[in-house]
């Protein structure tokens, strides 16, 4: 691998990682505070109006660095993936130009409006513009990964002139992988907003600290938490099933298997011996491999020594990755279901361990949803686009010295950013509502429907 393909991607990974550690938040948090609205407009309880600006506030932070940082990220495309964008163009430009002229400005007109003129609008267009923002932020992840599906699995298309060009703009927008792809990574996004809220929560809890506040805010952050870590086991299967039918390789690397066979095992602890082609295994679940990744126990798996050795990916990281996705996923659920439990008998808001617990495991969500993400990616490899264009044969044709100044200069103000987001956060966050300034009339100076 040369050393303008090994920076470029090492700087395509650092802005993504920077990236989306904003992105996820936003998504989650957003249905949050936008069911805070809801139920204010409901009760016109002024509690629920203040845990929508308290919690809109760190929504707001987080909104503009992700603005800011995927703005950079864009430029990349063409200074360093300038023969990817060139064959690419056509088809990835389409669904990256709807989300800015549709979900970005559907995100950026109602945030606006509920940002500067909260004060002075009804509590249900306060909602409505909350939910807008929403909708927004779901619309942007879908036509993103609509654009990122079509790097896995190439449909809808024909090369003509040594361009894909898109000729069937219906087969790109029902990728099956696409869709699959959108709900898993959306759903994790709802465990990032929760558990962010239900930390922020728990610390002010141990302190009794505007107890009635925060309970009723780790209320709503555990309940999308429960949601969404149940259901995210039947996400992962899809993407399973997905992985293994449109990207063989992925699929082995996932799971380590190198002879093709059916009912394969799902290994629990195993470590993968890449250079001879085994597994040194200690703990595998019989048959339960094949049913992830085809729906049936007896089922069949492509080995990866089928698979042309140019044409894996890094089996370690891919393996190791997507363990430590599942097991945190299956952390989430219980730390959720076991808080649902507490809330039910009514303990929660006193029971110091579980609350502890739920703030050390703030970033767990962050770890969790990034390696499903290497997963993602690096289980493409050696592929841009599958089977289409070659990692290697997508980066610009640029020296060394260009790429260190501009990794460089980016980890620099990636860093910066990094040091204000967190310092806003914790700033705001640890003095709690105590940082707003409401208004002296209950749901605004003045409400216009």
């Amino acid at each position: 691998m040369s050393d303008v393909l090994l920076l470029s991607r090492f700087q395509f990974a650092i802005t993504i990682f920077y990236h989306f550690l904003f992105v996820p938040l936003t998504i989650g948090l957003v249905i949050l505070v936008a069911c805070m609205e809801t139920q204010y407009a409901r009760t016109l309880n002024p509690t629920y109006r203040k845990m929508a600006n308290f919690w809109g506030k760190l929504f707001t932070i987080n909104f503009v660095m992700g603005i800011i940082t995927g703005i950079t990220m864009e430029f990349q495309f063409g200074t360093n993936w300038s023969e990817y964008s060139k064959y690419m163009g056509d088809i990835f430009g389409s669904p990256l130009a709807i989300e800015a002229l549709v979900a970005f400005f559907l995100e950026s007109t109602f945030m606006g409006i509920w940002l500067f003129g909260k004060d002075k609008i009804s509590p249900k267009f306060r909602a409505f513009c909350m939910w807008m923002v929403a909708l927004g932020t779901n619309i942007s992840a879908l036509w993103i990964i609509t654009a990122n599906g079509f790097m896995q699995n190439p449909v809808g298309y024909v090369v003509r002139n040594g361009r894909a060009e898109l000729n069937d703009f219906w087969a790109l927008v029902t990728n099956p992988y696409a869709w699959n792809m959108f709900f898993h990574t959306v759903i994790g996004c709802y465990i990032v907003g929760a558990f962010f809220v239900m930390a922020i929560s728990a610390y002010h809890l141990l302190r009794k600290n505007e107890v009635e506040f925060f309970k009723k805010s780790f209320k709503f952050g555990l309940m999308l938490g429960l949601f969404a870590a149940t259901v995210t086991p039947f996400m992962g299967h899809q993407s399973g099933v997905s992985a293994a039918k449109y990207q063989p390789a992925k699929g082995a690397a996932m799971e380590a298997v190198w002879e093709t066979g059916k009912g394969q095992g799902f290994s629990i602890v195993q470590i993968p011996d890449v250079k001879n082609e085994k597994n040194f295994e200690f703990l595998t679940i019989p048959k339960l491999g094949s049913f992830f990744y085809t729906n049936s126990f007896d089922g069949e798996i492509v080995g990866l020594k089928d698979i042309p050795k140019d044409e894996r990916p890094n089996v370690n990281l891919v393996y190791y990755s997507f363990r430590l996705m599942v097991a945190l996923g299956m952390f989430f659920m219980a730390l959720t279901w076991y808080g649902f439990y507490l809330n039910r008998k009514g303990k929660l808001e006193n029971s110091k361990r579980y609350l502890k617990i739920t703030i050390w495991s703030v970033l767990l969500p962050y770890i969790a949803i990034n390696a499903g993400w290497i997963v993602a990616e690096v289980g493409r490899q050696p592929w841009t686009v599958y089977k289409l264009m070659r990692t290697a044969e997508s980066v610009s044709p640029i020296s060394v010295p260009q790429i260190w100044f501009s990794l460089i200069s980016l980890i620099l103000f990636y860093t910066l950013l990094l040091i204000a987001d967190v310092y806003l956060m914790l700033k705001f966050a640890k003095k709690g509502p105590a940082t707003l300034e409401e208004p002296a009339t209950e749901g605004g100076a003045a409400h216009v429907s």
